[in-house]
Order: structure tokens, then sequence, then C-alpha cells
């Protein structure tokens, strides 16, 4: 959540097991297959190499494979270095660090840049570092790990018999948040602060406590901000140390730790969720971002400034109102970041010093910037940058010209050569006579607007998240297979600033139904819709929202209704992340069950006359595969059609391995042709 026309019968979904023929010049779901993912572009501090990754499916494990490649800053010399992801630079240049697996753990390696090559395994051990930073020397690394509470409750169980196998002593769970999606059952640890030799040895814990190091957006692990003073002698951190913290929702706050002795100086004043401290080359200014505690379900995020004693404290992106992300520095008086902003993601500028204002858009463009990192010594950056028909691929630029992004990797180049795709067009609309959504619709290759096509509308999750104009494989191969794809960013959605995406604080769905409607109605009324055969579909807050769509009107033919929460009430004792859901509503749902039930699509399956296919991961922890059971039989006992299905080895999401990813296209395509009536 928080936090994103295949004419096969079902019968058909068995051949799977062969590689299914491209059909000629058009997006197949085998094509996926040789699609790569590039991300994660770093630039040496000097501007003259760049170092990325790289991802390709393996085939025979079912997975994504991360490489790291290198090239020169002009994209010349492309090569492969090593397995691993995350690369960060040391400030002299000669190393990058990064993550890779040792004994099936994610540990810190280093790899010498020179001509030999050589790596070194920094971290070891049964846990795995969760962030880490070069020391300004490029002598040591600081990174955080899980220690272990040394609490437990002893009950003086006897010894077993030697050679006896006894049933496993049970999980004892104590915390609110102890599990998380992706990961599993959380141990019983805190999440603190090491220091350790660049070269390796045994590291140092600087910090202790019944505290996390590290922000935790809803309750679990997520991005750490970590970042060392020029003086080296003091880290900066996000987090919370306050007694009972697992009870805040969304509060973090900036530390600054003295690495020689552990303490920790609190240096925000107010509480709020103020995350990830970058800073200023020169050391005089440290910059975060964040919003001052609310009790808003959302509000965009801030960029602030403060001296590195919590000084001076100043709100630097007043009037931006949008979530500033990546914020790094390019001089000692500007920030670089990037920000959503109605469908793209371009990167901006704030000045320290600017007299007019000190928020500027520097890149332009019908796309997706990812800012990477930036040399203050050569003035140039890096990012990845994807568009309507262009998976994302590295660009540079300076800062001088920061709109002029210029390509430096073609990775996809070949595979997509001669492709026919999809063309995006953009659509506007107004609902309830006065809010203006934007939405877009993929058309079949070789549209013809005279003809009519089967539409499928797909909502987003979240909820408050954006659809964006990247290049995306679902709806390019939908198109493929000869249906209009509509996607809109209604009210609830991020990038149209924060009364927009607070319009359903406490009222989850409710206008967002709306507008999607709406977006609906605006695509048939261009004439291009056979209304027999439309569809309705989404995951996570798509899952809500397309179960709770079906459950207030009968227009579509059929549904594919993917990992939804559908019973508000259940869902807080089973999902991952509790405090979400408490966060939707007034009081708790002992005190006030009615608008817990009043927002739960699940009341209203009475309505539900939609065939409605059920999927769901079976290792899903954040809207676990009970909320979809609940649907699943709720329906069966109604007589509607509906199948449910459980996606082996998926937690969140039916898509991660690359062969769920081809069955949850071909699923979704085979229900609807199944339901829709015939051409």
């Amino acid at each position: 959540m928080r936090h994103r026309a295949w004419g096969l019968g079902l019968g058909a979904i068995v051949m799977l097991g062969a590689r299914l023929p491209a059909q000629a010049g058009l997006f197949t779901v085998d094509r996926y297959f040789d699609i790569e993912r590039v991300s994660s572009p770093r630039i040496s501090p000097d501007g003259n190499h760049i170092v990325f990754s790289r991802a390709h499916v393996d085939q025979m494990k079912d997975a994504w494979v991360g490489m790291l490649w290198e090239m020169e800053a002009d994209g010349t010399r492309q090569r492969e270095l090593v397995k691993g992801g995350n690369p960060h630079w040391s400030p002299d240049g000669t190393r990058i660090a990064y993550m890779a697996e040792a004994d099936g753990k994610p540990q810190i390696w280093v790899r010498y840049m020179d001509a030999e090559g050589a790596v070194v395994q920094v971290t070891r051990g049964t846990a795995s570092p969760t962030a880490f930073e070069w020391a300004p020397d490029s002598k040591s690394i600081a990174f955080t790990m899980p220690v272990s509470d040394t609490g437990g409750w002893a009950i003086g169980m006897p010894h077993p018999p030697a050679g006896a196998k006894w049933t496993p002593a049970p999980r004892v769970v104590t915390r609110l948040e102890y599990r998380a999606d992706r990961e599993g059952f959380l141990d019983d640890d805190w999440n603190q602060l090491f220091v350790v030799s660049a070269e390796g040895g045994v590291p140092r814990q600087v910090t202790h406590g019944a505290f996390n190091i590290g922000s935790r957006e809803d309750g679990i692990p997520g991005d750490i901000g970590l970042e060392w003073l020029p003086d080296g002698k003091t880290i900066l951190v996000d987090g919370n140390d306050a007694p009972g913290a697992e009870l805040q929702f969304n509060i973090s706050n900036i530390y600054a730790v003295d690495i020689a002795t552990g303490v920790m100086r609190r240096l925000t004043p107010d509480n709020g969720f103020w995350h990830t401290p970058v800073v200023s080359p020169d050391g005089k200014w440290v910059a975060f971002t964040g919003f001052a505690k609310t009790s808003a379900s959302y509000h965009t995020s801030d960029i602030y400034l403060m001296h590195p004693d919590g000084s001076v404290l100043r709100l630097l992106s007043a009037g931006l109102d949008r979530d500033p992300e990546s914020v790094t520095w390019a001089d000692n008086e500007t920030l670089l970041f990037d920000a959503e902003d109605h469908g793209t993601v371009n990167t901006w500028t704030a000045s320290l010093t600017a007299k007019g204002p000190s928020i500027k858009a520097a890149s332009n463009g019908v796309h997706v910037v990812a800012l990477g990192s930036f040399s203050v010594k050569s003035g140039v950056g890096v990012a990845t940058r994807a568009a309507p028909q262009q998976p994302a691929e590295v660009v540079k630029f300076s800062l001088k010209k920061p709109y002029d992004l210029q390509p430096l990797t073609h990775v996809n180049d070949a595979v997509l050569a001669g492709l026919r795709f999809g063309e995006l067009e953009e659509i506007r609309y107004q609902t309830g006579g006065v809010t203006k959504v934007q939405g877009w619709v993929v058309k079949p290759p070789g549209f013809d607007p005279s003809k009519k096509y089967p539409l499928i509308m797909e909502i987003h999750g979240g909820p408050w998240a954006m659809y964006n104009v990247a290049f995306n494989p679902s709806y390019q191969n939908f198109a493929a297979a000869g249906f209009l794809v509509v996607y809109v960013n209604p009210r609830g959605s991020t990038g149209y600033g924060t009364e927009f995406g607070n319009a359903i604080d406490k009222a989850y769905p409710s206008v967002d139904y709306d507008d999607l409607m709406a977006g609906v109605d605006d695509v048939i009324s261009r004439g291009w819709v056979d209304t027999t055969r439309m569809f309705v579909g989404g995951c996570s807050g798509g899952g809500v929202l397309s179960s709770w769509t079906i459950g207030h009107t009968n227009r579509f033919a059929a549904a594919a209704v993917r990992c939804p929460v559908t019973d508000w009430i259940s869902f807080a004792g089973q999902t991952d992340v509790p405090l979400f859901g408490g966060d939707m509503f007034t009081r708790p749902f002992w005190e006030d069950p009615a608008p817990w039930l009043k927002q739960s699509p699940i009341m209203y399956v009475g309505n539900i006359k939609t065939p409605t296919l059920i999927m769901t991961g079976d290792l899903d922890l954040r809207t676990p595969i009970p909320q979809s059971e609940e649907l699943y039989a709720a329906l069966k006992l109604r007589g509607v059609p509906t199948t449910l299905l459980r996606f082996a080895g998926e937690f969140h999401g039916t898509s991660s391995k690359p062969s769920n990813w081809i069955r949850t296209q071909l699923y979704m395509m085979s229900w609807y042709n199944k339901y829709g009536p015939p051409h």
C-alpha cells in the first residue's frame, strides 16, 4: 500500500512451461524476459566515472539478478564489474562499497577501482547491514545493523534427551510490529549504528539501547538516513528513541551521534516525520525532509535547513507543495532533488541564497527522472530517465544546464527495436464540477478511432501514490492484445499537493471512486469503447478500490481484484502495518466500529454481480491473503462467479518473480476474455 488481451483460456495457462512465441512487432508477454532494469547511477567524486546497477532475468532461477557496471562519464567503455547493488563511491574516488550476498546474507563489500579490481568483504556474520556510508577520509564505513535484544522469557524448560527431536519453541511476540512484508517475521532486535575499517575487521558498535536507528514509515523498517559530518567525528541519523516509539505513527527525528562516545543528541525540536539528513560540502548546513506531526492522513514533505548543532532551523521549500526525494547538494548554496508532479518526475533546484523564489524546476519533460548522485567537483550529475515507450536508462546533466539530459546507456534499445507500442494519450476531466483529474489512455498499436475496443481500468495502490508516464510493460502488453488501458490519478494521489492528496482523509474509499468512474465516462465519450467489454482491476490500494467499485456498480463485465483490503477491522490485526489502518479513522474500531465497516468493501458484497478473479501472494504480510479469502467466500456463498489464485512465493503483489508477472498478465486477460461478450 503506501508506501505503486491475451486471448488464452484458463486451460491454456499450463503451457507456460515452454517459451511462448513472440508475435511479430508486438510486446507479448515473453518479451518481458528480455527487458533489463537500469538503476542507481553513481558518479565518481572527480566526475570521470559512473557506476550503475543493471538487472536481468535469470529464467532458470526465475529471479532478477543485479550486476554493477562501470562506464566513463561520456558513456563509453561500458563493462560489467561485479554482482551486487547499491554502490557508493569512496570520497577519494579509489573504491566503491556495495551490497552483495555472502553465505546467503547481504553484506558490505568494497571493490578497488584500479586495473586489478580486488574486492574485500567488509562485514560478516548472521545479521545484514541495513544502510552504510563512507567516512570523509575513506578509511572506514559507518553502517546500521540489527542487534538482538538480550531479553527473553525463561520458563525453566528441561533439556531434551540426547538425539531427541522436540517441537520448536513458540515464537514469543511482544512488539506491535513483529513482521514485515518481503522480510517475514522480525527478530526482537534493535537497529544500531556501527563503524568498521574499509579493509574489513571487527566492527565497533557505536549506539546502544532499546530504540531503532532509521525512520520507520508506517512502523516497519525502511530507508535509513545516515550522513557523516566532514570532521569525521559525528554522524547524523534519523529515527525515534522515544519510549513507546512502536505506538507512534510516522514520528522520526534527526540526531547527531558522537562516534567516540555513542552519545546521541536530538536536533529537530518538534515531533514530526523528519528524515534523510544530507550535509553541505563545507559542513555548515544540514538539509532534511519531512513535515510536522499532523492528524491528517497525508501531507506533502518539505525541505528544511539547520546548522549541524540544530540551530537556525529554516524552511527552504515553502510553496512547493510536492514531495521532494533524493535530496543532494550540488554546491554549498544549491540543493538538487526530484519530485512528482502531474504524472511526471523531474529534477528541481533549491537555492539557499536566491533573492527570488528559492525553488526552481531544473529538468522538464514528459518523463520520470530519478536522481542518482552529483559530483560537486565537476558540476555534473547522473540520473535515470524513463519515458512512455522507453524503460529507464542512465542520463547525465550539468548544474549549468540541468534540463539537458544526455543519454549514456541504451541497454534495451535492441530488445525494443522493431516493436510497435501503444500510444499514450493524456486525458483531463472534471468531477463534481470542480475537481480536475488527470489520467492516460494506452491505445492498441494501430489504433483506429472509428472502432470500439475493450477497456481495462487499472487502479493504483497507496492510496498515496501517483501513476506516471514511465514505460509500463503490463499496460503495453494489454494494449498489444487489443485493449484500451485507462489509468488515472484520483483524489488521494500524490503529485498534486496536500489538499488533493488529503481529499480522502478519514474517507477511503470515497471521492476517489467518483473520480475513477468519471475517467471511464470521459474515455467512453470519445467513442472508442465497447461498453459491453469493460474490466477493472488493481493491486493493494487498487485492490481496495476495485473491490469497492464492483460493490457500487455493475458496469464492468469482469474484475481482477489483486492483494486487496476488504475488511478494515480484521486487517488491523492481520497486517504488518497495524498503525496504518488506525490512521485512516478518527477513533479505534472498539470505540466506533461504524466508520470501519462503512469503508470496508466486504460490506457491499451483497451488491456484487461482477465475475471476480481474486489474486494474492501466499506470503503477503501487507494485505494478507485472509482479506482475499473473506471476499472469495462471500462471493461463493452468493453464487457470483469467482476464482481465488494464491501466488506461490509472493509477498505483497503477484509479480516479483518473472514467471509470476507473466501469470498475472495471462490470468487477468483470460478472465476478461471469458466473461466479456464475444467480439
